[in-house]
């Protein structure tokens, strides 16, 4: 068996994540409280306890998700040694997550990277008035000429029938209506702060540039597949345009997805909150097993014979 390991995005966070790991698991106990000594608010206190409310604002929820997902992680190879990964990926904010996954930085480093990541993305929705739709079936050229024609942008490539639309909140809306005139079935409006993943956080990659110049960087160790080219890097140059151009660019899941596929991988291993990105695969790929590790019960039931 080849596996890739993904890690979960914004948006699959709930109250109580990573509570049973801390009890039962040395390893995520340990990225708990590490998180809890390098930021200046409890991570652990946040997901185990809420508020919901505090723990969906982008400035606390990126760095809970990181957290709770290299938790996830730590517990996974307490258990399985042996087993390492044909290449990595995450979605959005779970790209952090792989990067540590795959050595590039520690896990410390990338805690206060993705902490200062939310903050700017909270700024950049406050400074905006921004909208996301998740649109599903339908043909993706109608959908990418629908944004061109609006001014806004695909923010998501998520799967076979799914594509996520993000921009200024009355363009989306435009666009919306006009999807509907071409008789696309099902097209969500999503409860989100503000547009991510299009041109109204280009300010955020700018910024995200220079703090990426001062964090200690390596290359990955296994190909880690960035969401902006859905390729891996070959220098720290490309790995860090990448992530800054990230927070305004597509995320090419579904492509990042099949080139691991390509590669050789037959299993997923999803890290994280929720079983979202299991959920994708399905759609993606169905030949290839997805597992989910995000619970002690999960790790317990995790059978890679």
């Amino acid at each position: 068996m080849k596996v890739f390991w993904v890690f979960s995005g914004q948006g699959a966070q709930k109250v109580g994540m990573g509570a049973g790991l801390y009890a039962d698991n040395a390893a995520a106990r340990r990225i708990f409280d590490i998180a809890d000594q390098t930021l200046d608010w409890s991570v652990k206190e946040l997901c185990f306890n809420g508020p919901v409310e505090k723990l969906t604002e982008s400035r606390y929820c990126q760095p809970a998700i990181y957290t709770m997902s290299c938790a996830a992680l730590e517990a996974f190879k307490l258990a399985y040694p042996e087993v390492r990964p044909l290449a990595c990926a995450g979605l959005s904010l779970g790209e952090y997550a792989a990067l540590y996954a795959g050595g590039a930085f520690s896990f410390e480093d990338g805690l206060r990277l993705v902490a200062k990541r939310g903050e700017l993305m909270d700024e950049a929705c406050r400074e905006t008035d921004g909208a996301m739709a998740s649109v599903l079936g339908g043909d993706e050229a109608l959908v990418k000429e629908v944004c061109q024609n609006h001014d806004i942008d695909v923010a998501n490539f998520n799967c076979p029938g799914q594509l996520v639309i993000s921009g200024e909140k009355a363009n989306v809306e435009q666009a919306i209506a006009a999807l509907k005139e071409k008789r696309f079935r099902k097209i969500i409006p999503l409860q989100v702060a503000g547009a991510y993943h299009s041109r109204l956080m280009s300010g955020t990659g700018k910024k995200l540039q220079l703090l990426l110049e001062e964090t200690p960087l390596q290359l990955p160790t296994v190909s880690v597949y960035h969401n902006y080219s859905a390729v891996s890097s070959k220098s720290l140059t490309e790995l860090k345009e990448n992530l800054a151009a990230q927070v305004a660019g597509s995320v090419r899941w579904e492509a990042c997805v099949s080139k691991m596929i390509a590669a050789g991988g037959d299993a997923m291993i999803e890290f994280g909150p929720g079983n979202v990105l299991t959920g994708l695969l399905r759609r993606i790929n169905s030949r290839v097993t997805g597992y989910n590790v995000n619970s002690v019960d999960s790790l317990v039931k995790l059978n890679l014979d």
